[in-house]
Formats: structure tokens, sequence, C-alpha cells
């Protein structure tokens, strides 16, 4: 009889265990395996004298294209026209790095425009004051 847990690994709601290992472990989970969306890591862990414990990690897989949107956000209350901007990219081969199409244009925040319109207000005032007092 073994003194080390035996743990079990479950990939959502499989009955076949993904990989069955004598604690301490270390693996890797191949995502690319799985489709893309939500999944549930399943730890079933065993000790010696046949208690069992779980833990179940919930996770997000995202292989594909990303897709980017902006001009349209979830359960936003629209009328009218709306300009919409998607991007859709991957990750390529990932042993080179390609700049085309891999980041997604995005207009500038109103927080960037209220700055600038200040720095220049301010720089007029500045202006104008200096004029007024080297006369």
């Amino acid at each position: 009889m073994s003194t080390q847990s035996r743990v079990l690994i479950f990939i959502d709601d499989e009955k076949k265990p993904y990989g069955e290992y004598l604690a301490p472990i270390n693996f890797e989970l191949d995502t690319r395996k799985l489709v893309d969306g939500d999944h549930i890591l399943k730890v079933v862990s065993k000790d010696p004298l046949g208690k069992e414990g779980i833990r179940k990690i919930p996770f997000v897989v995202r292989n594909g294209p990303s897709v980017a949107v902006e001009g349209l956000n979830e359960n936003d209350i629209v009328d009218g026209v709306i300009p919409i901007m998607i991007n859709a990219y991957g990750k390529g081969d990932q042993k080179i790095f390609l700049i085309e199409g891999s980041e997604t244009p995005r207009s500038i925040p109103a927080w960037v425009w209220a700055i600038v319109i200040g720095f220049v207000g301010w720089a007029i005032y500045y202006a104008v004051i200096s004029m007024n007092t080297s006369l």
C-alpha cells in the first residue's frame, strides 16, 4: 500500500480522468485540445486511507482568434446609428511576431481630450498673462 495520495484530474464532466498521478505532481494542460469557452478543472485527491478531497477550478479557454468590439458593450441601451469597430486576430505562429492586425485600434478616451483641452486653455491663459505683464 502506497503512503502517497493519488490525484485524479478531470476536465468538465468527463468520466475518464485526464490523468492519474501520485502526489505531488506537475503537469501541463494542453488547452489546444479543448474548444473555446468555459471549462472546469476538477481535481480529486485520494489519501492512502481512501478519503477523498475535491477541488473544482473554472477557467475559460480562448485559443481561437480574439475578437475586439468597440462602440457597443454588453447590455448597452442604444438608439440611432452606432459606429462599431470590430477586429479579430489570432496568435499566429508564436515563433514570429506579426505587427499587422495584432493590435486593435481604439478611439482616444474622453479623459485624454479633457487633459489636452485643459492644457491648451492654461497655455493660452499663461501666454495672455505674460504678454500683459511685459507691456
